[in-house]
């Protein structure tokens, strides 16, 4: 048979956009959701997406997920999903799909894992000779807390993303403070606490997008801080659901050209190590000294238009939210072989 003339030899790509999604569930902790998405954000998603021979199929990452990937078989995932519970949850829904033998973005299971364990990337940075904060770990049932560890220190549950207990009371200044933190934080998230070396100086975040001879490093983004004034700046919970009263965003961040290569090079080295794909966001703080300090990693950043700082500053830097989506989902479709598919518009 003849092939119609202008027809596509192929058939549509189905996409399969999975998620976690808020609910306005009531916790102790006001922030438990935190690092949920709202339905906007999937829409957004969605609609970035779809057209041509590109087709999307939301699926909520619930109990009811395994079934629904089966039935609808995607050729890929799009995956925004952070997990239900627990310190490798990030991990969950791409094992899954590793299971399943379904391509997806981002990150395997494995570097979501460690990422998410801040403590653990620490280590592992460590042997790329990346600089971080002093930090030790205050295990859940550990009954004291660390002796003659430097003030000041900042107290974070060590396997959370978007600032999650992180509140504008995290930055302590003695031994009566931090016991009084860590305990306030063990009972609202059940976990592991990490204590870090506070570092007192400017703040930047950089987006990565790629993998291989085309990753792409974004050109640094500051966080400036709106007070001055206040002795202990910090990105927390607070200030992020608040940004627009707390702090704006410079990018490109006004540094030396030496300083943006070097921010650049170790995000790109902390990428690299990491084992991370397609794309990410990492923060650095720069001490007063001078020395620039690795704080964290994440390998499955926020996409919400207009509130996450990952598509914030690839708009900073000529990459509009539509074709910074469909970035993502190209670097996919190359590591996994499916040319055809790519879409450059």
């Amino acid at each position: 048979m003849e092939e119609i003339a202008g027809s596509d030899p192929f058939p549509p790509l189905r996409i399969g956009l999975v998620y976690n999604l808020k609910k306005g569930n009531k916790s102790e902790a006001d922030d438990s959701e935190a690092e949920y998405d709202n339905i906007g954000t999937v829409n957004a998603i969605k609609d970035a997406l779809e057209g041509g021979s590109w087709q999307v199929d939301t699926i909520e990452a619930t109990e009811d997920m395994f079934g629904k990937l089966l039935s609808r078989k995607p050729d890929i995932v799009f995956n925004i999903a952070e997990g239900s519970s627990g310190r490798a949850r990030e991990a969950q829904v791409p094992a899954i799909l590793d299971f399943l033998g379904i391509p997806f973005t981002g990150s395997d299971a494995t570097t979501l894992a460690i990422s998410l364990d801040k403590a653990l990337t620490k280590r592992l940075l460590a042997q790329s000779r990346v600089r971080t904060p002093k930090y030790r770990v205050v295990s859940l049932n550990q009954a004291g807390f660390p002796n003659r560890f430097p003030f000041p220190a900042i107290v974070k549950p060590n396997a959370e993303g978007s600032s999650k207990g992180i509140t504008d009371a995290a930055v302590v200044g003695n031994a009566g403070e931090l016991r009084e933190v860590l305990s306030r934080n063990i009972s609202l998230y059940h976990e592991d606490m990490l204590v870090e070396q506070y570092i007192d100086g400017r703040e930047f975040t950089v987006g990565i997008l790629g993998n291989g001879s085309e990753t792409t490093v974004f050109a640094p983004m500051e966080i400036v801080y709106r007070n001055r004034g206040n002795p202990y700046n910090i990105y927390s919970y607070n200030v992020k659901q608040n940004y627009s009263e707390f702090i704006s965003y410079e990018c490109p961040a006004k540094i030396s050209d030496e300083l943006s290569k070097e921010i650049v090079n170790t995000a790109r080295t902390v990428y690299n190590a990491l084992g991370c794909k397609d794309f990410s966001r990492i923060d650095f703080r720069l001490s007063g000294d001078g020395e620039l300090h690795f704080i964290e990693i994440n390998p499955l950043p926020g996409l919400a238009p207009g509130y996450s700082d990952y598509p914030m500053l690839a708009e900073f830097n000529g990459m509009p939210y539509k074709k910074l989506v469909r970035g993502i989902l190209n670097s996919a479709l190359k590591r996994y072989g499916m040319l055809r598919y790519i879409r450059q518009e």
